[in-house]
C-alpha cells in the first residue's frame, strides 16, 4: 500500500522557518518524482515545488522561489521541504504527492492527507 504521511507543519511567524517531511512508504521511492502543493482555504490547490527521482531536477513555483528549499534522503524514503523567510500567504495545508514518472511530470497518482501551515504576521 503506497502511504504519504506529512509532518513537520504548525505555527510559524513571518520571516520565520518551518521544514515540512514527507515520508513515504509502499513503493520504490527513488524510482519516482514527489511534488509539494499546498491550498489555502477559498482557494485552487497550488503545486509549490518538485524533485526527481534522483534529486538531480527540481523545480519551484515562483512564489516560494529563492525561499524554500526541496531534498530527499533515499535512506529515510523522506522529501523534506525548508521554508524561509515565510509570509502569512504561505498559510495552506501542505500536501506532498507522488508522481507517476522518474521526472516532475506532473501526473501525480498518490497524495498525502497534508498538514496544516499557518503564519503569522
Amino acid at each position: 500500500e503506497v502511504r504519504l504521511v506529512e509532518s513537520g507543519g504548525g505555527l510559524g511567524q513571518a520571516g520565520g522557518s518551518l521544514r515540512l517531511s514527507c515520508a513515504a512508504s509502499g513503493f520504490t521511492f527513488d524510482e519516482y518524482a514527489i511534488g509539494w502543493f499546498r491550498q489555502a482555504p477559498g482557494k485552487e490547490r497550488e503545486g509549490v515545488s518538485c524533485i526527481s527521482n534522483t534529486g538531480g531536477n527540481t523545480v519551484y513555483a515562483d512564489s516560494v522561489k529563492g525561499r524554500f528549499t526541496i531534498s530527499s534522503d533515499n535512506a529515510k524514503n523522506t522529501i523534506y521541504l525548508q521554508m524561509n523567510s515565510l509570509k502569512p500567504e504561505d498559510t495552506a495545508v501542505y500536501y506532498c504527492a507522488k508522481d507517476s514518472s522518474r521526472l516532475c511530470r506532473g501526473e501525480y497518482d498518490y497524495w498525502g492527507q497534508g498538514t496544516q501551515v499557518t503564519v503569522s504576521s
